[in-house]
């Protein structure tokens, strides 16, 4: 269940860096995910203190699940897992991007590629 992912780049969080993760009143963060090789975003999802340290102890993505209100690592259900390879925070440090290879299918619950597949409109 919990094996390292043979293309894992290892990542260890500093204090100083975990001091500047701004985590909101719920004690959430946004994550996205993007396919390190071809830059596609892939999903946003969230994540708690615990579900980034255990993203970056096991290279596999850890979510937290705002709906069942526990850990969501990415895959166990559906095998359509993300390995870790790079990851970064924004400049306010209130979002996270974690760039990521995905296996299986896809990142969407839905079963589609990317969580992102639907326009708002087309392009005037």
């Amino acid at each position: 269940m919990e094996s390292t992912p043979v293309d894992w780049n290892p990542i260890s969080l500093s204090d100083d860096v975990r001091s500047h993760i701004t985590f909101n009143a719920d004690g959430l963060v946004p994550a996205i995910a993007q396919e390190v090789e071809t830059g596609e975003v892939l999903m946003m999802a969230w994540m708690n203190a615990e579900s980034l340290d255990r993203t970056l102890a096991e290279g596999r993505m850890v979510y937290w699940s705002r709906s069942r209100s526990e850990l969501w690592r990415k895959g166990d259900t559906s095998g359509d897992h993300q390995s870790v390879r790079e990851a970064y925070y924004d400049c306010d440090g209130d979002t996270l991007l974690f760039k990521v290879v995905q296996h299986g299918g896809g990142a969407c619950h839905t079963g589609e590629r990317t969580c992102f597949f639907r326009s708002l409109g087309e392009v005037e």
